[in-house]
């Protein structure tokens, strides 16, 4: 059967002062009035029955989790008790999984995205589940087309071609230097493409995928798909699930896949609209703007003279009032406002960090 998993654990720290620790940036409503976890939600609508629908993020998000996406059964949450990147993600709910349906095909998605038009986006992702399921050796990923030379996206070095549009994934090629990078770009499409960090696999092709490249990792997983319908299921899980190596599917298992010959790596390409929503000028892209290139997410505000600036609010009787702006991103929150250069967005991350060094968990 067909199954599908949306990763919601990510912190969000390049989207503070918005994204908190008790608010990541998944449950913000800053997307015309939708989190970014519920349009991953919506996307799935009609790809899969929801009774075959999973979301894995942290267990302290569980009840903002549920309760956001309108009647989502518990039992289809997946709460790690600690966050341990993608490769224990992934292959904790193909455990689960695997055990109750023995051919079960996952596609994983993340709730970091804007893709449009969705219909075509689902026809894509249904081709890569008929690859799957008529080639279980494979692992199926999806490529965007670059639009710069980017150092923040692994890329995915293309070969010959699969049928349904597929092409053989000679290798991936982890967050490139911006060097390689630009000389993957100026390659073109045909040959490199951005790893969307979406996926398709047979359950039992990636715990073996994973017993055979990150062995560790598959015992624990193993012991906590063996007690997840005991009464022993929360004790074992925070008993292992944090001891599990912390490292990305991508590196553990798609990179070594790439060069296995018992496998098969394939991407498909996908010419869509398609925004990583990680940082503010990601978040700018999916704002209304005026005409002088300013991306408008206030209820109040008035700009002067500004130009191609970010102006975001939480608090919409609060008044963001510009004159002579240009290039910056302005975020402001009841206890918190953001203000910085365009080109220093990147730098978030580490102030706050500064934030919580300095006035402890307050801010953050």
């Amino acid at each position: 059967m067909r199954h599908a998993l949306i990763l919601a654990g990510g912190s969000g720290t390049r989207l503070w002062p918005m994204s908190r620790r008790a608010t990541p940036k998944q449950l913000i409503p800053f997307i015309g009035g939708k989190s970014l976890l519920k349009i991953a939600a919506d996307r799935l609508a009609g790809l899969v029955p929801p009774n075959h629908r999973y979301v894995c993020a942290a267990e302290e998000h569980r009840k903002a989790i549920l309760s956001s996406l309108d009647g989502w059964p518990e039992e289809q949450f997946l709460g790690e008790p600690v966050g341990r990147d993608t490769l224990s993600a992934v292959g904790f709910a193909a455990a689960i999984l695997a055990r109750r349906d023995p051919e079960a095909v996952i596609a994983v998605f993340t709730a970091d995205h804007v893709i449009e038009p969705v219909a075509q986006f689902q026809e894509i992702v249904a081709r890569g589940y008929s690859l799957v399921e008529r080639s279980p050796e494979t692992l199926v990923t999806f490529g965007i087309a670059p639009t710069g030379g980017a150092t923040a996206y692994g890329y995915l070095e293309l070969g010959d071609a699969i049928d349904g549009g597929a092409r053989v994934v000679r290798q991936f090629r982890e967050k490139p230097d911006a060097a390689t990078a630009a000389e993957y770009f100026s390659a073109g499409p045909e040959r490199y493409l951005w790893n969307s960090g979406m996926f398709v696999w047979r359950a039992a092709t990636l715990l073996d995928s994973i017993r055979r490249y990150r062995p560790l990792v598959h015992e624990g997983l193993s012991r906590i798909a063996e007690a997840w319908d005991t009464p022993q299921r929360s004790a074992v899980l925070e008993e292992t699930y944090p001891a599990l190596e912390k490292v990305s599917v991508d590196y553990a298992v798609m990179e070594p896949a790439s060069r296995d010959s018992s496998l098969r790596v394939a991407a498909f390409p996908m010419p869509l609209r398609w925004l990583d929503v990680g940082s503010w000028p990601m978040f700018a892209k999916t704002c209304a703007t005026d005409e002088n290139g300013n991306a408008l997410a206030a209820e109040t505000r008035i700009v002067v003279a500004t130009s191609n600036t970010l102006v975001a609010s939480s608090d919409p009787k609060h008044l963001i009032a510009t004159i002579g702006c240009e290039d910056l991103v302005i975020v402001h929150t009841p206890d918190a406002t953001l203000v910085c250069r365009a080109d220093s967005t990147e730098a978030v991350k580490e102030l706050q960090r500064l934030v919580a060094d300095r006035f402890g968990g307050e801010y953050v």
